[in-house]
C-alpha cells in the first residue's frame, strides 16, 4: 500500500478534499458542502461506484491551519493529521502538494524533494523562471517531481486525440475558458497540446490585458493557437481544432474522470519509480505560461520560445 500525504490547501481549490476522496474512496459530502464546495460533493456522488485507486490510500494531511486539515481528514477517513509537514518524511511514500498558487510551491516541496520523497504538484508548477530552473535542476538530479493539469488525461481530449487524424493538417486551434492565466492557462495548454501529441512551439504573445487575457501561440509546424481567459464571463473549458480537411469542438465537462485518471498516473508513477509524464513537457508548457505574461508586461512582445 502507497501511502500518500496530501499538503494544502489555497483558497479556492478544493483539490485537496477531492483527491483524497477519489484516492480513498470515502467522503463526507455534507462536510465538503459546509466548507463551500457543493459541486464537488455532487460529481462524488455522481462517481460513487468507481471512488478509491486501490494500492493507493492518503494517510497523512497538513495545512497552514489545523481546523482546515482536520476538516480535510473528516472529509475522505485520513487517519493522521500533523501540524509540522516535514513530519512526513519518512511516514509517507509520496506526497501530493495540492496548492495551486505557485510562489508557494518550491517552498513547500523543497522539504520533500530533498529528502527524496516522490511528489506530485498542483498545477501551475511555477511562474517565475528562477523557480522552474530550480525544478529543472532538481529533475536532473533525478528527483522524482510531476506536475501537470488534470486536462492532460481529459477524456474528451483522448477523443478528440483518436479522431484527429481525420481533420488532416491542423490549421487553427482556438481555447476558451474562465478565470485568469496565471493559474488556468496551463489547463488549456496542456489540453491542446495533449491532443497535438507535444509539439514544439515557437512564439507566443499577449495580446490581452488582465481579466480578459488572449495570448497567441505559433508551433514549428506553423499552427496558431490563441487562448482566451477571461474572468466574467459563463461556460466550461472549450477547445476547437480547424483542419484542411474538418474540424472538431470539444467541451472539457467530466472534472472527476480527469482528476482520477491524474491521480491513477501518479500512482502508477510511484509504484514504476519515476514519473510516466515526461518532465520536459511540463517544463515546456510552464515556460509558455511564463513567456506570455512576460509578454504581457512588456507591452505585447512577441517572444521566441523555441
Amino acid at each position: 500500500m502507497i501511502k500518500i500525504g496530501m499538503l494544502g490547501m489555497s483558497e479556492g481549490n478544493a483539490h485537496p478534499y477531492s483527491w483524497s476522496a477519489i484516492i480513498n474512496g470515502q467522503y463526507d459530502g455534507v462536510e465538503i458542502t459546509r466548507t463551500g464546495y457543493p459541486a464537488v460533493s455532487a460529481y462524488l456522488d455522481a462517481n460513487c461506484d468507481t471512488l478509491g485507486i486501490p494500492g493507493a490510500r492518503v494517510t497523512h494531511v497538513w495545512c497552514q491551519d489545523r481546523t482546515t486539515a482536520e476538516s480535510i481528514a473528516r472529509s475522505s477517513a485520513i487517519a493522521t493529521v500533523i501540524d509540522q509537514k516535514e513530519d512526513m518524511v519518512g511516514e509517507v511514500d509520496a506526497v501530493i502538494l495540492g496548492r495551486d498558487d505557485p510562489e508557494s510551491h518550491k517552498v513547500m516541496s523543497e522539504p520533500f524533494i530533498n529528502a527524496g520523497v516522490p511528489i506530485f504538484i498542483d498545477k501551475p508548477l511555477a511562474y517565475s523562471r528562477d523557480d522552474l530552473a530550480w525544478f529543472a535542476e532538481q529533475h536532473k538530479a533525478d528527483k522524482f517531481i510531476m506536475s501537470c493539469s488534470s486536462m492532460r488525461y481529459a477524456n474528451e481530449c483522448r477523443v478528440a486525440k483518436q479522431e484527429l487524424a481525420s481533420l488532416g493538417k491542423v490549421e487553427l486551434v482556438t481555447a476558451v475558458g474562465k478565470k485568469d492565466w496565471k493559474k488556468y492557462g496551463i489547463h488549456l495548454l496542456e489540453a491542446i497540446f495533449s491532443v497535438l501529441d507535444d509539439p514544439l512551439p515557437e512564439s507566443v504573445q499577449h495580446v490581452g490585458e488582465l481579466a480578459r487575457e488572449i495570448i497567441h501561440i505559433r508551433l514549428m509546424n506553423g499552427t496558431d493557437i490563441t487562448l482566451h481567459l477571461f474572468n466574467h464571463i459563463s461556460g466550461t473549458f472549450q477547445l476547437s481544432f480547424f483542419g484542411q480537411q474538418g474540424w472538431k469542438w470539444v467541451d472539457v465537462r467530466n472534472s472527476y474522470s480527469m482528476f482520477r485518471d491524474n491521480l491513477v498516473e501518479f500512482v502508477r508513477s510511484v509504484e514504476e519509480g519515476k514519473p510516466r509524464l515526461d518532465f520536459n513537457k511540463t517544463h515546456r508548457l510552464m515556460s509558455l505560461v511564463i513567456a506570455a505574461d512576460e509578454s504581457r508586461l512588456q507591452g505585447g512582445k512577441c517572444i521566441k520560445v523555441s
